[in-house]
């Protein structure tokens, strides 16, 4: 089931597991272990908690359903196209803002539909024609979508379901999981909107002054579900009870005017859409679950972390450097939350044993793993991406992965700093946010070569190490970041 809802990536992490689970005895250093015959195997994954029925295909039956077919009900009734076009009226005539209106819608949408390559292939239909028109090439129109489509997942208040499996498994309430992601999602797309607009720049690419023609207001009801859905949550309601409540208000309210009304078919359409989703991340959840049993039987997951922690020489830098490496690796090809339930298996034990606390631990490799869609060799969105951009899938990635490269550093931003998951007081989170900002948009213009004009080498690469130095809290890093920030910035042409 796996391999026909995920493809083969999956299925050959699981056959890897079930082959290390047999041949222990011959493993050479820390990889052996005593070895276990198919029954001792079946048993433990099969009929325990610690393998197939384990943690996330719990969640996958009690959350994601529901909130796959709430993803479903208000695509069907035109949810899609009304944020595309509130995106739009606010960014439609900035420059580049085609793509900024790509960026602002599939990060909405990224947070519903549980996959990056869904959501690529459902706003990438409207959103890369758009782009191209604007003047952007094919390659970076995919990029894009792809960049933004695989951040929606970083997106609270749903983050694709992979939040809910997080908060199961590490006992923290939902809530302060979504709560906690607020400001690295901002700081994400943030860097994903500055580097639209500087490379819009580059391109000489002037606003659209092109009247905006949508017609918002017909469809600006069906925000109702989804903000009655943030104010369960808010309240302290359960996942579940908050979905609940969140399809039937967009049953409601699809049913309330013409425009948005679905007919029979579009029943179907939903029914059979929120189905293929669900079976999709089930399947995902419950092979993961084989990997999950076997780490825990033979207890690689301990010495992952025992190795990690060699390897650094207790250093949390080089160890966080090692995990986001691993997850990156681990992740790719498969959905988010397969990957991240490998990951937490595996990774975040040993971020935990060097003191980083548990849920910065998890988001850190919560995001490498959903950067995986975007990280060449194997980048499914940015494949999904090109093949509707009819561009060069390689050339998509490698431009996705740039666009992307906040998610590279963002993780680091809030393990050495912690109030940027709003751990700490209210000056704190200011100062971390404002500071954050900063070195997000810098590392954006570096990657792209313009500020308010194109940058020689040696200004790129001093306004990215001065990025860098605001990824580190402290007033001396901050301060020697923003100096270097300003000297690029405000340098006479």
């Amino acid at each position: 089931l796996a391999r026909r809802t995920t493809g083969w990536g999956l299925v050959a992490v699981c056959l890897l597991s079930l082959v290390y689970a047999f041949s222990g005895p011959y493993l050479p250093g820390f990889l052996a272990h005593r070895g276990y015959g198919v029954k001792r195997l079946v048993e433990h994954i099969f009929l325990s908690t610690e393998g197939l029925w384990g943690v996330p295909l719990g969640v996958s039956a009690d959350f994601v359903y529901l909130f796959v077919l709430f993803g479903a009900v208000l695509e069907t009734a035109g949810g899609g196209a009304l944020l595309i076009a509130l995106a739009n009226k606010v960014a439609g005539r900035t420059r580049g803002g085609p793509a900024k209106t790509a960026a602002m819608a599939s990060a909405f949408m990224g947070s519903l539909s549980g996959s990056a390559v869904a959501n690529v292939v459902t706003t990438g239909t409207f959103t890369i024609p758009l782009m191209k028109r604007a003047g952007f090439r094919p390659f970076f129109a995919g990029a894009i979508e792809a960049a933004a489509s695989t951040g929606g997942q970083l997106m609270p208040p749903v983050m694709g379901a992979g939040a809910f499996i997080l908060a199961t498994w590490t006992n923290i309430p939902y809530l302060e999981v979504a709560t906690a992601a607020i400001i690295p999602a901002i700081l994400y797309y943030v860097s994903l909107v500055a580097a639209i607009h500087f490379r819009a720049g580059r391109m000489g690419i002037e606003p659209s002054r092109e009247a905006s023609t949508e017609r918002v207001l017909d469809r600006l009801h069906l925000l109702l579900p989804l903000i009655a859905i943030v104010v369960l949550l808010a309240m302290g309601r359960s996942p579940m009870r908050a979905a609940f409540w969140g399809v039937t208000s967009a049953l409601i309210m699809a049913y309330l005017r013409p425009a948005t009304r679905p007919s029979l078919p579009d029943l179907r359409l939903i029914l059979e859409g929120a189905s293929r989703g669900a079976v999709q991340v089930a399947a995902a959840c419950a092979a993961a679950g084989i990997v999950v049993g076997v780490a825990s039987l033979t207890g690689i997951g301990l010495r992952m972390s025992e190795l990690i922690i060699t390897l650094s020489g207790g250093s949390l830098l080089i160890a966080l450097i090692l995990t986001a490496m691993g997850s990156i690796v681990l992740g790719m090809g498969l959905p988010t939350t397969a990957a991240y339930v490998v990951l937490a298996a595996l990774g975040a034990p040993a971020l935990v044993q060097l003191g980083v606390p548990l849920l910065s631990a998890h988001l850190f490799i919560f995001y490498f793993g959903c950067i995986s869609n975007v990280t060449p060799p194997v980048s499914l969105a940015a494949f999904a991406a090109a093949g509707i951009a009819g561009s060069p899938p390689v050339r998509t990635a490698l431009s996705a992965a740039l666009l992307a490269s906040a998610g590279f550093i963002v993780p680091f931003m809030f393990v050495y700093g912690p109030a940027l998951l709003l751990d700490g007081t209210i000056p704190e989170i200011a100062l971390s946010f404002t500071t954050a900002i900063a070195g997000v948009t810098a590392f954006a213009a570096a990657t792209m070569g313009y500020t308010r004009r194109r940058l020689p080498a040696w200004e790129r690469v001093l306004l990215g190490v001065g990025a860098l130095a605001l990824v580190f809290p402290g007033l001396m890093s901050d301060g020697a970041g923003l100096l270097v920030l300003s000297v690029v910035f405000f340098r006479a042409e």
